[in-house]
């Protein structure tokens, strides 16, 4: 006998890890006809016949009639343990890892094998039960024939799922005030970025919803880090404890308790120069930002009034209009350089990149970038209209070495400026890479896409073929430009590779997406695509008194890097722009110097320098986008 299909009330929207490290969110899933998610634990003893029991039933409702999730929340596990046990049972769907325990308390789940059959058009509970009869309400909600039992070989008694006690009576007095105040009150204060200020008690409470929202869902703290790969400094994410003691207070009521409201009493002020006063203030010139339309990226310039060589260690950008300034990055370069130009010079002596999140950047320990009297401050501006015309006046506060550090910082950009984002597909990856020809120290590294990006990462290619994950960001938010800085900073030999790949969601699911008809190509603005990931390191053998870099060579690894499709560290004849090819139709084999088929980094650069030598001043640089 089929099951009635039960009415419930919608299930809240929340977003777990899989056991890949890619973020699974709830209303995500809205394309399925039904969705079932079981508790799954790989350690019980009725784990293979619930694994055998789910088989059974892709083979009957899978494809376009239902989507299966598992979900564990054991949290004495972690995801390396998940898909080390997913693997070796051939589990090909997504293990949601339920850490903090939250998810599944929400879900009502009480053991191994409870499943639930979600309905995805309103996202109530159609059917909730042991998996032995989960065929029943999967069939009753994608219609499907269900009249025919599975079979009964290999059931077995299911586990109970080992709960984390969440102790009764938590107050924001006691509990909650403190754990805002350290981790949320610095944005969400009276003149902070965020948009609603933690005032006091009454503030919070009638916020509590949203807050347990943003933070069932990931969208805050605004870290979006996988916190099972790497360490870094200023990391903005909640502890396990934390999250599960402000939403469990939030579900126990908000109470208040007794006692001093915090919040109210000492509330966090928000500072402009958060590392004190600069050594040296600058306004960068105004802008008028009108109220519509599309802005194209603006490129002021300050000239240097500083008399004497400096090294920055820090600097701090103030915007004018927090709503209009999308980014502004700010580099050293000489003076007079043709626009053209100046769009690669902000990187060539680059000192601070701005985003909401990413108003200060330090310099690591012993280094800082070097500038000199007679230069110019260049800057890259992005301003966004917001439906009200306005006048930006942005700062930045530049803060010095008293002594020349030990080494110079320097950076890149692993970009990919080809990338085409196919039209309605959801997760079109897209990479590129930098190879470091000697050995260096990655200090930091800063993902980049627009509005379709949806998950990131970067990966080390060393030279003997290990490949290793350094950050990965499974949920990559557009609002929020972060700089993930190494506790400790990675050395890297010479020949390793920086692998960045990007996931972009083309989709009509994707609620940013302007246009999910369109091909998406490279472009400055947010309607169009970047795969762009900033890295700031430092060369080994390099001091503050023997500079070895070669910005032309790590140039030409920078696009040798996106333009090697295979990534096997060369350009192939197929791999090579149709405008290079017909420079090189009778000359391939003779700039392959080594004889192995294809162009290395150093044998374009050699190219290049040669051709440079040759140009005449109008005629644009080899090696450069305008020469692409």
């Amino acid at each position: 006998m089929t099951a009635q299909v039960q009415a419930s009330a919608p299930l809240d929207n929340f977003v777990l890890i899989d056991q890949h490290g890619t973020a699974q969110e709830l209303y995500y899933q809205s394309d399925a006809r039904a969705l079932i998610i079981v508790a799954h634990d790989s350690t019980c003893s009725s784990s293979a016949a619930d694994l055998a029991r789910i088989g059974e039933l892709r083979k009957r409702f899978g494809g376009d009639l239902a989507r299966f999730m598992l979900l564990n929340s054991d949290s004495a596990t972690n995801r390396a343990k998940l898909r080390e046990s997913a693997a070796a049972n051939g589990v090909d769907l997504p293990v949601l890892h339920d850490d903090s325990q939250l998810v599944s308390r929400t879900l009502g789940l009480k053991s191994t094998g409870d499943t639930l059959v979600i309905n995805p058009s309103n996202w109530s509970v159609s059917w909730q039960g042991n998996l032995n009869a989960a065929h029943e309400g999967i069939g009753a909600l994608a219609k499907a024939d269900a009249s025919v039992s599975l079979s009964a070989a290999g059931k077995s008694a299911p586990c109970a799922i080992r709960y984390d006690e969440v102790p009764a009576g938590i107050t924001y007095t006691a509990d909650a005030a403190q754990i805002l105040r350290d981790n949320c009150a610095v944005c969400h204060t009276t003149g902070g970025i965020a948009p609603w200020a933690m005032t006091g008690y009454e503030m919070v409470r009638g916020f509590a919803p949203m807050i347990r929202e943003v933070l069932r869902t990931r969208r805050m703290p605004p870290w979006n880090a996988d916190p099972e790969v790497g360490r870094f400094e200023h990391d903005k994410s909640l502890s396990r404890e934390e999250l599960r003691t402000l939403v469990s207070w939030i579900e126990q009521g908000a109470v208040r308790g007794e006692g001093e409201d915090i919040l109210a009493s000492d509330p966090v002020a928000w500072q402009d120069w958060p590392l004190g006063k600069p050594d040296l203030i600058m306004e960068i010139p105004s802008y008028d930002v009108p109220a519509t339309g599309i802005v194209d990226y603006q490129f002021p310039r300050i000239p240097n009034p500083l008399k004497e060589s400096v090294w920055v260690r820090a600097a701090t950008v103030v915007p004018g209009d927090r709503s209009a300034v999308h980014h502004v990055l700010m580099g050293a370069s000489e003076p007079g350089v043709p626009i053209v130009e100046g769009r690669e010079n902000v990187f060539d002596n680059y000192i601070i990149g701005y985003a909401p999140g990413n108003e200060s950047a330090e310099m690591p320990t012993g280094t800082g970038v070097y500038v000199q009297p007679g230069t110019e401050f260049l800057f890259q501006m992005h301003y966004t209209p917001y439906g009200k015309a306005t006048t930006d006046r942005t700062k930045v506060g530049l803060y010095f070495h008293k002594e020349a550090p030990r080494n110079f910082l320097r950076h890149t950009v692993v970009i990919n400026p080809t990338i085409q984002i196919p039209p309605n597909e959801a997760a079109s990856a897209q990479a590129a890479y930098f190879e470091f020809d000697k050995p260096a120290v990655i200090y930091s590294l800063v993902p980049h896409a627009h509005y379709r990006g949806k998950a990131s990462k970067f990966e080390l290619l060393l030279p003997g073929g290990r490949r290793e994950t350094v950050l990965n960001v499974p949920q990559y938010d557009f609002n929020w430009q972060r700089t993930y800085a190494f506790e400790e900073p990675l050395k890297v030999p010479a020949g390793a590779r920086l692998v960045h790949t990007t996931i972009y969601d083309n989709s009509v699911k994707n609620a940013r997406n302007p246009d999910p008809e369109r091909t998406v190509p490279w472009g400055l603005q947010s309607h169009d695509e970047m795969l762009y990931g900033a890295v700031s390191f430092a060369w080994a053998g390099e001091t503050a008194d023997k500079p070895i870099h070669e910005k032309g060579l790590a140039d030409t690894y920078q696009w040798v890097g996106f333009l090697d499709k295979n990534m096997d560290g060369k350009l192939s004849w197929q791999e090579l722009p149709e405008r290079m090819k017909k420079r090189l139709v009778q000359g391939f084999k003779m700039v392959d110097a080594n004889g192995d088929g294809g162009l290395d980094a150093r044998e374009m650069y050699a190219l290049n320098k040669r051709q440079n030598a040759q140009r005449t001043p109008e005629q644009p640089r080899q090696g450069s986008p305008a020469a692409r």
